[in-house]
């Protein structure tokens, strides 16, 4: 199984030290999941047009075959203006639909108030609704004041969420694949 965790900012870094958080709970408690982390930062990824996604190439196309083939995600972004990035909108517009359906997607956003975790509730799930992806019931909010002066998350309890995510995440990918395989075999 294959975890990849989506930085969906091509700014700051506190999405991608969230994201990586997750990711590294994964590791440590479940060696046998390959975990990834895509940081759209490093990628220079074409707006989507409305094509063929098998019609893209350079970063674009790696993109989209890096999602498009893994199992599950952790999927982060800063929030902004209230709402997501334009980055990370633009690749679930990149991605088919079909590639996320029956994928558990875990999610994790950062901002600088309190009342941005809704964005998760108000925008991301729903999106996640109409890709038919299985969503984690818990997710992960950091406010700035979460961070210490060197950029490290350091309050207990956003800590204590981003561990409760990794194993939500692994519990349903790990449950969707026995049901998955008890249907094949029947």
């Amino acid at each position: 199984m294959k975890l990849l965790g989506i930085s969906g900012t091509i700014t700051g870094s506190k999405t991608k030290i969230v994201v990586e958080k997750v990711l590294e709970e994964v590791k440590k408690n479940h060696p046998d999941i390959e975990v990834e982390l895509l940081d759209l930062k490093q990628f220079d990824i074409q707006f989507c047009d409305g094509r063929n996604p098998s019609t893209y190439t350079g970063d674009t196309k790696k993109v989209i075959d890096l999602v498009s083939s893994a199992d599950f995600y952790i999927i982060g972004t800063p929030i902004f203006q209230g709402s997501i990035t334009g980055a990370l909108k633009n690749l679930f517009d990149l991605i088919p639909p079909n590639d996320f359906r029956n994928k558990v997607m875990g999610f994790v956003a950062n901002g600088g108030t309190y009342q941005h975790y809704l964005v998760i509730e108000n925008q991301l799930k729903p999106i996640a609704g109409y890709f038919r992806a299985y969503v984690a019931p818990g997710f992960v909010y950091a406010h700035t004041d979460h961070f210490n002066a060197q950029n490290e998350l350091v309050d207990q309890e956003v800590l204590e969420r981003i561990s409760a995510l990794s194993e939500e995440v692994v519990f349903l990918q790990k449950a969707l694949n026995t049901t998955n395989k008890e249907h094949q075999l029947n």
